[in-house]
Order: C-alpha cells, then structure tokens, then sequence
C-alpha cells in the first residue's frame, strides 16, 4: 500500500479503483458532452440510467427480492430514525425497539417525539460491551415495527445474525455493514443505511423496502416523508444526491468484479481476525471492549491499552506511520480499528504489525 492507511469510521475509506471513475466523472461525462456528473440535470436520460443500473446492481449484490423497492434518499441515518416512525407509528400503536448503542438510542429518542415506544431489550446496564439477550422478550401488542441496529460502530458490536420477529415488520439500520455479509432481504420490512460507510459517500440513503409495507404506510404527511412518493417518482420527488448516487454505482461496480457480498464477507472476516488475533494475544496489553467474542463487529475493532496516556501515544505514534482515524469515539474512548469494505487485508496486517511493534517498546 502507498496511501495511508485509513480507519476512519465514517465518512470512510473509498476504494482507489472507484475514487478514478469519481474523480474522472467529475472532470466530465462523455455521454453528456463531457460535463461533469454534479453540474447536469437529474433528469438527463444519462443520469435515470445511473439510478436505474445502480438499483439493479444493488438487486443482484443484496438478492434484493421484487417484493422490495430500493430508494435513493437524503438525511443519512438521522432522517430514517424519524421518517420510520412518521410513516408507522400511528395512534395507539407502539414501536418496538432494542437498543444497542448510541445511534440505536437516537433512533429511540426520535421515535418517541412522535409516538409510543418501547424498549424491549437493552445492553446499556453492561456499558454496551455485548448485545441484549433476546430469550424471552415479548413485543408489546399493538406492535406496528420492530427496529434494531445491526452494527454499533462507537461500541463495536455486531448481531452475528439479526434477529428474527416472525411477521411483526422489522426495521434494521444497516448503515455500516451494508453490502459486507450477505443479508436475506425477504426477511424485513425495511433495511436503511447512510452510504458513506461501505457503499459509497456521504449524502445519499440507501432504504429497500417491502412495497406491501410501503403501501401501508400513512398518507395523512407530508409528501416528502412518503416513502410511497419517493418509489413513484424514482426517488426523484426532489433534487436527489446525484454524485452520491454515482459513486454507489462505482462501488457496486467495484464490489461485483470482486466477486459480490460473499467475496467480501470473507475478506471482512480475514481482516476481523487478524486484528483480534492482535489483541487476544497482547497478553492483556490491549483489552478488548465487547466481552463477548461472537458479538464483535467485523466492521469495527475496538479496545483499550493499559492507560488514555498511552493511548493517546498509540494514537499519534500510529498516525506518523501512515495509520490514520484509530481514536475512539468521544463516548466510548479507547482505540477504534474500522474495517471496512475498501480497507485491503493488507491494512489490517500493517495495523497489527505496528500494535506488536507498540507494545514491545512500551
């Protein structure tokens, strides 16, 4: 690797491969007199194209059902957590949610200016160090949808499998482990992400829906927060996110010469392992944050070294060795390793090289 080596949790590192095709559409666009691809009407065929084959590509990656629409929306994940329960959460019902971290915490917090909401499970007694247990939860009646977060990038959990609430509608917030293991996409209601993880950058919101669902939802709202209004007009009701939308394209592009989700998954779990394996054989050096091992996120590593002192040291020793953004979150502290899809297995290993390195000189 000749670029630094980027752990950013987000906006995150893009693949070099689709930051050329980004960077060249950006100078121009062939099919469109070579104008670049952020100064040209979203409703140019050129661009309806762009959507059309990103929806696709996104279909065959995700095995993406035709009972599921996919929308290219705006307001990243912050946008979901109200526009889900705006859309549901109707008068004398209940939204369930688990809570899991930080951004499921918001969504609970948004969800309750507009309706009723109850927590069914939550990992926040245990500081979020693992995931809730499920055995034995019972949902609410009146229960209009259940949510949860699939990865929780502050804390570095992951839901090794998502749960599963039979016919009751799930929502999952899948905003940093989109399109990095295979997902069966019959199984819910609504997935959502903010792309500027895994599949893209930051502006666009990728949400595939059931249609039967979207169907069902209030019509007594704005038009804007209809998800029905949004699959209509091809997610064009308003001015969309046309270079987010693009660099999507890209990345779907590039994730299926790859070899697709499956490929990817893999390669997720070689870097996973290898900087766990650095961590686990510290000797207690570096102690890792969630105490239960299968609920560690493959997306993001997080641990901490024997004092902030020292990990304030880790922090700008790593950063003069061309490992950049390994500082944890303000709420959670410590040293946070993101893995995600465009991270080369090579960085991982030079991540774990250097954490040998560190503690055999500290």
């Amino acid at each position: 690797m000749t670029r630094p080596v980027n752990f950013s949790p987000g906006p995150a590192i893009v693949a070099p491969e689709v930051l050329e095709q980004a960077a060249s559409a950006l100078m121009g666009v062939p099919e469109v007199q070579g104008l670049s691809v952020v100064e040209i009407s979203h409703r140019l065929p050129w661009f309806e194209g762009v959507v059309a084959e990103t929806r696709d590509r996104l279909r065959r990656l995700m095995g993406i059902p035709d009972t599921h629409a996919i929308l290219f929306l705006q307001g990243g994940a912050r946008g979901q957590f109200a526009q889900v329960p705006l859309n549901w959460l109707r008068p004398g019902t209940v939204g369930a949610y688990i809570d899991t971290g930080v951004w499921s915490k918001a969504a609970i917090d948004e969800a309750r200016t507009l309706g009723e909401v109850q927590v069914i499970a939550s990992g926040e007694s245990e500081g979020y160090r693992r995931l809730p247990a499920l055995e034995g939860v019972a949902l609410p009646e009146r229960t209009a949808y259940v949510h949860t977060t699939s990865n929780n990038t502050i804390y570095g959990t992951q839901w090794p499998e998502l749960p599963d609430f039979g016919a009751v509608p799930h929502v999952v917030d899948i905003s940093s482990d989109i399109l990095a293991r295979p997902i069966d996409v019959s199984r819910f209601a609504l997935l959502y992400a903010g792309a500027q993880k895994n599949a893209g950058v930051s502006g666009v919101t990728i949400a595939i829906i059931d249609k039967a669902w979207m169907a069902a939802a209030r019509e007594d709202i704005p038009a804007i927060w209809q998800y029905r209004v949004q699959d209509a007009h091809d997610s064009m009701f308003n001015t969309p996110p046309t270079f987010a939308i693009y660099v999507t394209l890209c990345v779907c592009r590039w994730l299926e010469e790859l070899g697709g989700v499956a490929a990817m998954a893999a390669r997720n779990e070689d870097k996973a392992r290898i900087v766990y394996a650095a961590i686990d054989g510290s000797d207690g050096f570096y102690r890792g944050v969630v105490t239960e091992p299968r609920h560690r996120s493959r997306m993001n590593a997080t641990f901490r070294l024997p004092s902030e002192a020292l990990e304030k040291t880790f922090v700008a020793e790593a950063e003069a060795a061309g490992l950049h953004h390994l500082k944890g979150h303000r709420k959670a502290g410590g040293i946070r390793a993101s893995l995600y899809n465009a991270l080369p297995v090579e960085g991982a290993e030079r991540l774990a090289e250097f954490m040998r390195d560190f503690k055999a000189r500290h």
